[in-house]
């Protein structure tokens, strides 16, 4: 199995309710097109030192996003204001709006209270850096 298709199980908050609320979210939009909430695009990845979460949020101001870790589940929550509206002829409108929420079980080699982020052209950036002891370390082969 690839790391790919481990992601979802690996760091996608799986909870029964998370489940349920998908579920739900995924019928109401493919039998109406209405969308009431929507899931950012994102790329989880490390390196040697750290441990990255990064979210496409473009057209948001930082002070929309809420960040926030309990235990070791990343919660990420917002609202994307929705465009004019009123004496406006849509041609097309795809611009997703309104409240998005999305969850990650972060890994148990992260130290949870070093974490930063950043907002930088649309794209948050959340760094967990690794605990010095679960970072790679060379070990010197001695010749006898």
């Amino acid at each position: 199995m690839t790391w790919a298709t481990q992601l979802p199980t690996l760091f996608r908050d799986s909870s029964f309710d998370a489940q349920i609320d998908r579920l739900f979210d995924e019928a109401v939009r493919a039998v109406s097109r209405w969308r009431s909430a929507w899931e950012p695009d994102c790329n989880v990845y490390e390196d040697a030192n750290n441990f990255y979460v990064q979210l496409a949020l473009p057209g948001m101001e930082p002070n929309q996003i809420d960040v926030q870790v309990e235990h070791d589940l990343l919660c990420i929550k917002g609202e994307r204001k929705s465009e004019p509206s009123g004496d406006v002829t849509w041609y097309t409108h795809e611009f997703t709006s309104g409240p998005f929420s999305c969850s990650f079980r972060l890994p148990s080699y992260v130290e949870h209270s070093k974490s930063t982020a950043t907002y930088k052209q649309g794209v948050l950036t959340i760094t967990f850096p690794k605990y010095e002891d679960m970072k790679p370390r060379r070990i010197m082969i001695e010749a006898q």
